[in-house]
């Protein structure tokens, strides 16, 4: 249960939105986005609010899909667009600054569609425990303008996922699923056929009952297997584990691999070094 502290800053939350009158709010059916557009419905009333997604190569299918059904359900507007991230060859080299420029394309469609409509406004859900990590498209964010009201006022992804429990948001204990492309090594060319494999194998394994996965990809052949640690020992069993090996291998890895430190965010970011970040 939240406590008062908590229910406090989520009321001076809401004070914040209805200070922006209409808004667009960049949805991707996460933890963060759905519990934002749900603020924004509460403050500003579902006529001044439009959930926008981008549904792009490197969004999870079934993101996209539950952008759309969660929307419809609570009548809320919503409004998709496909943009053509594959073709930005920069993008596609995948260097460190690879999120800044896909977001800088991407919001910056955004906004182009929401001044259509007249709206001002367009916001994001990035929290306070983003500013922690190597986060190039912060940078984007900053200089298109784009508002991210739960990360100026310090909410956390702990504290979004106990609102959003308090508040009967279905996706309180929902994983985090995160853009395709992290699985992807800095430096090693991104291309769909990638995206769509990492896709095929998340889902796969997602589909044995483990919640929490990350594919990542390396030099094309290797599949680094991230789960929560909690799950190690079922996955190891030797059904599991043998299954897992020959699927992915039909699918095309040369190799597949457990990593033994577990599923965490940013772990392609280990490679860098400091002066690199």
């Amino acid at each position: 249960m939240a406590g008062k502290v908590l229910m406090d800053k989520y009321e001076v939350l809401l004070k914040t939105l209805e200070s922006y009158g209409k808004v667009a709010v960049a949805y991707s059916a996460g933890v963060d986005s759905t519990f934002l557009l749900h603020a924004c419905v509460k403050a500003l009333g579902k006529e001044n609010v439009v959930a926008i997604t981008a549904k792009s190569a490197f969004m999870p299918g079934i993101e996209c899909e539950e952008a759309k059904a969660f929307c419809k359900k609570n009548g809320i507007r919503w409004v998709s667009f496909e943009p053509k991230v594959m073709g930005i060859e920069e993008l596609c080299e995948n260097n460190q600054d690879r999120c800044y420029i896909c977001k800088k394309h991407i919001f910056s469609v955004m906004i182009k569609a929401i001044r259509n409509e007249g709206i001002k406004h367009l916001l994001d859900g990035s929290n306070a425990d983003d500013a922690g990590d190597f986060r190039p498209g912060m940078k984007a964010l900053e200089e298109l303008k784009v508002k991210s009201p739960l990360k100026l006022l310090g909410f956390t992804k702990e504290e979004i996922r106990s609102l959003s429990r308090v508040l009967e948001i279905p996706t309180w204990n929902k994983p985090s699923f995160a853009c395709l492309a992290t699985r992807i090594p800095y430096g090693e060319h991104i291309d769909e056929a990638k995206l769509k494999l990492v896709e095929k194998a998340e889902d796969y394994i997602r589909g044995l009952g483990f919640d929490e996965v990350r594919v990542r990809v390396h030099n094309t052949v290797i599949a680094r297997i991230e789960l929560n640690p909690n799950d190690f020992s079922t996955f190891m069993r030797g059904d599991i584990r043998l299954e897992v090996n020959q699927v992915l291998k039909s699918m095309g890895f040369a190799y597949v691999s457990l990593d033994l430190q577990g599923y965490r965010t940013g772990s392609m970011n280990e490679v860098l070094g400091d002066e690199q970040l």
